[in-house]
């Protein structure tokens, strides 16, 4: 009898410590509520480190840039990304708005990349070891931000005004014009003077690899390249005192569209805080407004 009653304690000493299914859904409903609480703050803090990065990386950049105007008499690199149809060549002779003037990176972008296709990695990060400015940047790693597409070594432009692509109204051959003492296209690190080298932006976060430089309209209200999306609703930029930052865009309008796969080209506003999405980037680029 004692032997039995030892079973029967042993037995009810078994069932006190474990969970009955009640108690084990009950834990695991808890758990799922955590995960569900905790997951969007650590996504959070993942986005925010690799936002960090890819601002260190447009840092880099911008010194780069600066050291470049510090070694050539203050003369800016050209700002316009080689394009050509022969990919066996990363630095083509092609004809170029500059003569003379050797890209900053070579030609690292697929003739159909509107429609996602890419150069093979090798032959892209060859492109980016030709260009103008990788003596003074040569970590190609730093060409590309962390949230890029997959697949493209550089993500990142260079704005018209900075010795790209010039505009209308914004050059006379080769020379920027001069509204009152803003130089909209600037092709000397002097000419950024009013705005200020702080309020001038250099290279912009598109994501993806693009040619020519980042396209801004001056003289009109709409986005000629669309407003790019990333990090959150915003973007990342710098600036041509060395500086970066993040910009938040403000409207649902600029955030659905450059949000898109293929983000739209030439949309024009339909709201006033669309308005001011758009002229704070046109400002940032030509330091004004023409329009």
């Amino acid at each position: 009898m004692d032997k039995q009653k030892g079973l029967v304690l042993r037995s009810d000493v078994i069932r006190r410590v474990g969970f009955t299914l009640i108690e084990l859904l009950v834990v695991i409903a808890i758990i799922a509520v955590l995960m569900a609480i905790l997951m969007p703050a650590l996504n959070r803090a993942k986005e925010q480190g690799k936002r960090a990065a890819c601002l260190n990386n447009l840092k880099q950049l911008s010194l780069a840039w600066i050291m470049y105007a510090g070694e050539n008499d203050d003369k800016i690199v050209n700002g316009e990304a080689a394009y050509s149809s022969n990919k066996s060549n990363p630095m083509p002779n092609l004809p170029s708005y500059h003569t003379r003037e050797p890209w900053w990176t070579g030609d690292d972008c697929a003739s159909g990349y509107m429609q996602g296709e890419q150069l093979a990695a090798d032959v892209q990060i060859r492109a980016i070891k030709a260009g103008a400015l990788f003596p003074y940047c040569k970590n190609e790693k730093l060409y590309r931000c962390p949230t890029g597409i997959r697949g493209e070594m550089r993500t990142y432009s260079i704005g018209d005004s900075m010795n790209g692509l010039y505009r209308d109204e914004t050059h006379r051959g080769d020379v920027g014009v001069r509204v009152g003492r803003t130089v909209l296209w600037v092709k000397k690190r002097t000419e950024i003077s009013v705005p200020g080298p702080a309020y001038r932006i250099v290279f912009l976060d598109e994501g993806r690899v693009t040619p020519d430089s980042y396209a801004t309209h001056y003289n009109n209200g709409q986005w000629w390249d669309p407003p790019h999306v990333r990090h959150g609703d915003g973007t990342n930029v710098s600036f041509a005192d060395g500086h970066s930052a993040y910009w938040k865009w403000n409207a649902a309008e600029t955030i659905k569209i450059g949000k898109m796969a293929n983000p739209l080209h030439q949309f024009r506003p339909t709201t006033d805080v669309g308005r001011e999405d758009l002229e704070k980037m046109q400002k940032a680029i030509w330091g004004r407004l023409g329009y």
